[in-house]
């Protein structure tokens, strides 16, 4: 008999306390994942979902911004990494 975890994909989100992007930023943080899903606000465009460490807890945050769902798609073969989350101007960006 098969065992359901040999076979099933899992499709879910990252786990962790739901945050503001507001409330992490000019914080060093630690990037455990990330998954890019289309965003249920806006149709056709991209949603970050990222699952990052901060003050030893778990945390997931979900943004549309451009730069971070870009730098994501570039780096996240890097992942973990370090990083802090600015503002500059009407974008934010990993530095």
């Amino acid at each position: 008999m098969h065992q359901f975890s040999d076979f099933a994909e899992v499709r879910g989100g990252l786990d962790g306390r739901k945050r503001r992007i507001e409330e992490i930023l000019n914080k060093e943080i630690v990037v455990r994942g990330h998954k890019i899903i289309p965003s249920k606000r806006n149709d056709g465009e991209k949603c970050l979902q990222l699952q990052f460490e901060t003050d030893d807890e778990l945390c997931i945050l979900f943004t549309g911004s451009a730069v971070l769902i870009d730098q994501c798609e570039k780096y996240g073969g890097k992942i973990p990494f370090r990083a802090t989350i600015k503002k500059i101007d009407k974008y934010f960006t990993f530095s």
